[in-house]
């Protein structure tokens, strides 16, 4: 890896970090300060906003829009869309406990999905890592776990569809070489579709208060402007961050930020916090530094054997789990733009 590259993508994870930690308190000022909850058509209007920005700086020439199959970035939008909207009903269905749980099953079922359908494979090392972050963010974060039918069928559809959506924003990204800013303009306005559709009933159903009749007081527009202002750089260092790494690094980042957010909910709003938090997020820490280990020394093994003459090289490259008609012909085509 270039240190060029490996730039790019230690600055992508920063974004990442830094714009998710930035808009969970964002959000948690929103919702339990303001008395906001419709979290789902917030959502919603993310997207929107997303997609017009990115829509201004395409026409500013920023950057170059790509064609991609409508049929495969239809499907992955709604996808993507709906992967959301279960989430939120997990959590609005389940104790926090158990949507806690439901987060950490991401990886290994992740992990699972990549190894069956896409041959990729994971040594030890990592797998050891990664159950070494899990164990800290579950003991950082798992409190109750309750359990009912309707929950746990709305978390177990949660974690599928979500980990697909990840899945296939890498490799459509990789098979069809197209940024990562590329697929998140084509495929927005889907995901922003699909949420501003169901939302309003999904967040009447959790929250038995109508959006629509919620008073919208000058603080509450700012922070809704302030959230979708900083949901750009969220959706955008998303895709960023999954095309250049993978699904399940992405992840592990997601659990860096659970303990950031953790600490930054004691130190800045002074939310309960115990030894058993603390230990936690150690035990998390420590796991990332393994995966980050492990991973360099891997890449730096990918690396060396990349130098390899090309006929004696395997082609590994995942498969797109959404087929496309004109893949072939894509897959011959230079992308216009690689501004990831």
């Amino acid at each position: 890896m270039s240190a060029g590259l490996q730039l790019g993508v230690i600055g992508s994870l920063a974004l990442s970090v830094a714009s998710s930690v930035a808009i969970v308190i964002c959000n948690k000022a929103l919702i339990s300060t303001l008395g906001f909850p419709f979290a789902t058509t917030l959502t919603s209007w993310h997207l929107m906003v997303t997609f017009c920005t990115l829509h201004v700086a395409q026409r500013l020439h920023f950057f170059e829009p790509k064609a991609i199959d409508g049929q495969t970035v239809i499907l992955f939008g709604l996808l993507n869309g709906t992967s959301i909207g279960l989430l939120n009903l997990s959590l609005g269905f389940n104790s926090i406990g158990f949507y806690q749980m439901t987060k950490l099953a991401i990886i290994p079922f992740t992990v699972l999905l990549e190894t069956i359908f896409l041959k990729k494979r994971f040594s030890e090392s990592i797998k050891l890592s990664l159950l070494v972050l899990l164990l800290g963010v579950g003991i950082a974060s798992v409190t109750d776990l309750k359990l009912n039918l309707l929950g746990s069928i709305l978390s177990g559809l949660a974690i599928a569809t979500t980990c697909v959506g990840q899945i296939l924003t890498n490799t459509i990204q990789k098979r069809l070489k197209v940024s990562s800013t590329q697929l998140l303009y084509q495929s927005a306005p889907y995901q922003a579709a699909i949420l501003f559709a169901t939302g309003p009933f999904v967040d009447q159903l959790l929250t038995n208060r109508s959006v629509f009749a919620h008073k919208y007081s000058a603080p509450v527009l700012a922070f809704i402007v302030l959230s979708c202002l900083i949901a750009v750089s969220v959706n955008f260092s998303t895709f960023l961050v999954i095309g250049t790494t993978s699904p399940v690094t992405y992840q592990v980042l997601g659990h860096l930020k659970t303990c950031l957010v953790l600490s930054f909910g004691y130190t800045l709003l002074h939310d309960p916090f115990t030894l058993r938090n603390i230990l936690g997020i150690l035990v998390a820490i420590f796991g990332m530094a393994l995966y980050s280990y492990f991973s360099v020394r891997e890449s730096k093994k990918k690396s060396t054997n990349d130098a390899l003459p090309v006929s004696q090289m395997p082609d590994k490259e995942a498969e797109p789990l959404l087929a496309t008609k004109d893949s072939n012909d894509t897959k011959k085509a230079n992308g216009l733009s690689h501004d990831c």
